[in-house]
């Protein structure tokens, strides 16, 4: 009971970090299920108006970034999970501490990759930059050469950031996900419990 006790406020900050996973796995699974019932729809709609004669042209478009938002916030989410696929033909052949290492290592790589991505998203869309212009995306642009505020989607004609934001929220939650998943691999937590979806044994199977 002493070791439990001395060992909580050790690693605070480590639960911290599982609970701002787990809050963002909440919210993920949320939006995987409005953007599958969107997407569903939407395709339904367009199957409903060709074969009635009056298609609508931006429904294509539309279900388009409906799947490319499903697809990142599943990548992100299935980070989480740890259902991305791994290859383990060094790690059979290790003991059980150095496997564990080396799983360790390697999550700490997606780690750096997700950092890397947030990093490179703040650059790109560079909110410090466009908020020292007043927000007028013409005069940014003018001076930046950045033309991602001033750009529109062809037929649905709202700005391509909006439809982009996907990137950098897809790398808050990746990388969040991955400093869970590292603080697990290195035992400063015990794995936590992922409520919401019905995995059973996929990670085993998956990997």
């Amino acid at each position: 009971m002493q070791d439990v006790v001395q060992h909580t406020p050790k690693h605070g900050w480590a639960r911290w970090v599982q609970q701002a996973s787990a809050a963002i796995l909440r919210v993920e699974r949320l939006a995987l299920m409005l953007l599958m019932g969107a997407l569903t729809l939407t395709i339904l709609l367009n199957v409903v108006t060709r074969y009635s004669g009056v298609p609508i042209y931006w429904v294509d478009e539309a279900a388009v970034y409906l799947v490319v938002w499903l697809c990142f916030v599943g990548a992100s989410a299935m980070t989480r999970l740890r259902l991305d696929f791994a290859v383990t033909l060094l790690t059979d052949y290790l003991g059980e501490r150095m496997a564990r290492r080396v799983k360790a290592l390697a999550t700490a790589g997606v780690l750096i990759f997700g950092l890397a991505m947030l990093a490179m998203c703040w650059l790109w869309m560079d909110p410090v930059g466009i908020a020292r212009y007043g927000f007028d995306a013409r005069e940014y642009a003018a001076e930046s050469f950045n033309f991602l505020y001033t750009e529109r989607t062809q037929t649905l004609n709202w700005p391509t950031w909006l439809v982009q934001l996907i990137l950098p929220l897809f790398a808050l939650g990746f990388s969040t996900h991955a400093a869970a998943n590292l603080v697990e691999d290195l035992g400063l937590q015990p794995r936590a419990a992922i409520v919401g979806f019905d995995l059973g044994s996929a990670e085993e199977t998956v990997n």
